[in-house]
């Protein structure tokens, strides 16, 4: 099915769910069998700076895990028992063939497992690009910019060789319009949804959005349109639900049966994190600067949305959090973090304090991404849900 053919809004979600399933990126393979002399380059979550490959004309891929949905026998070889799970699928693909067309793989700074991870692709895929992208904790233009525009600065480098390319002025400011199109697209979405969660369930929802991981960004920027105007035209009346926001997730994905899980209990997802990277910077990059890789800087020092993974500076973490709330007109917070997720874990019990400080209702669970049972998790997320509503 083609993204840019789409006659409604059934068919949109049928190719998100086809890509969310096809852990042989079918739609990556056909981009380079119709362009062979170019590159795609996987990544791992949360954020990396997509303009710089599309100005090289390659196609970034996002490596999220596969859940369930194979055994993991190799993967289990590379990493302790109390390791989060996101990491074995991984390696388990690689080495199953499932990337076999990839040239290369990112893996920004998320944590002390992802880096190992980074080895570990290192050591078994030698003929493979492998970079592990470290950024700033410190965000001082001086500082933090210096260190990180030396980074993207190699990272260009690396990738143009890799690619026999060069990323012009023209080029990344190109690729910074159609990127910040695209944050314009998906914020419009978010808007849509926080006003009318009804219409667009969580878990198509979080398919949308997924297929961003895949699709071009021209391809994607089409799609998002499309289901977009799909959105408004359907007609659906809302059910008795309180309104959340979703926090932890930010690498390893929750299943989707446990996205539909928390819905079915009585709560619409009005935010999450789940795709953070996608709406990492919360601003306009400048596109017609003569220094483009300069702004990437500039953006990510200053426009960064919070997270787990970073050091939260004078920005505190739990009062970006509560603003999130008030913004979206939520009823509550549920921290959701996958098992052994050390930044999550770790952060949690801050933003549970804050939270208590801006009088805002919480609840929490810890998930593992191929958990099938979900009982339990739709038991604790209804009593919430029916103990906001009595409080109210």
């Amino acid at each position: 099915m083609n993204p840019l053919s789409l006659n409604n809004y059934k068919q949109g979600i049928e190719l998100a769910s086809g890509m969310f399933n096809d852990l042989a990126f079918g739609y990556a393979t056909q981009w380079k069998a119709l362009h062979p002399d170019r590159r795609i380059i996987g990544y791992m979550p949360i954020y990396i700076p997509r303009e710089i490959f599309h100005a090289h004309q390659i196609l970034p891929v996002g490596l999220f895990g596969a859940g369930d949905r194979i055994p993991v026998v190799r993967g289990d070889a590379f990493f302790q028992s109390y390791i989060c799970h996101i990491p074995r699928t991984v390696i388990e693909c690689a080495l199953n063939g499932n990337y076999d067309h990839f040239d290369g793989y990112i893996f920004p700074a998320i944590c002390d497992v992802i880096r190992n991870l980074s080895g570990i692709f290192r050591v078994n895929f030698k003929d493979k690009y492998i970079k592990y992208l470290d950024f700033p904790q410190n965000f001082s233009a001086d500082i933090g910019g210096v260190f990180y525009r030396t980074e993207l600065d190699r990272l260009s480098s690396d990738v143009g060789k890799l690619n026999g390319t060069t990323a012009t002025v023209e080029s990344l400011n190109h690729a910074i319009t159609l990127y910040n199109t695209n944050r314009h697209l998906l914020r419009a979405l978010d808007d849509f949804r926080m006003e009318s969660p009804h219409i667009i369930s969580a878990v198509d929802y979080y398919l949308i959005r997924r297929a961003g991981a895949v699709l071009t960004i021209e391809d994607y920027n089409q799609f998002l349109q499309s289901m977009t105007d799909f959105a408004k035209t359907i007609v659906k009346e809302p059910e008795d639900k309180i309104r959340v926001v979703v926090s932890g997730a930010f690498c390893e994905q929750p299943p989707l049966g446990l996205i539909k899980t928390i819905e079915n209990a009585g709560c619409y997802i009005v935010d999450d994190d789940f795709q953070l990277g996608q709406i990492w910077l919360t601003k306009d990059i400048p596109d017609d600067t003569d220094d483009p890789m300069g702004a990437l800087v500039d953006a990510y020092l200053n426009d960064s949305i919070h997270s787990s993974a970073v050091f939260e500076g004078d920005r505190p973490k739990g009062d970006q959090l509560a603003k999130q709330v008030r913004d979206r007109n939520a009823d509550g917070v549920i921290f959701c973090a996958p098992s052994f997720c050390d930044p999550a874990l770790l952060d949690r019990p801050l933003l549970e304090r804050a939270m208590d400080k801006h009088h805002i209702r919480h609840s929490g669970f810890q998930y593992h991404e191929n958990l099938g049972q979900f009982h339990v998790i739709k038991e604790q997320a209804g009593t919430f849900a029916d103990m906001i509503k009595l409080w109210e």
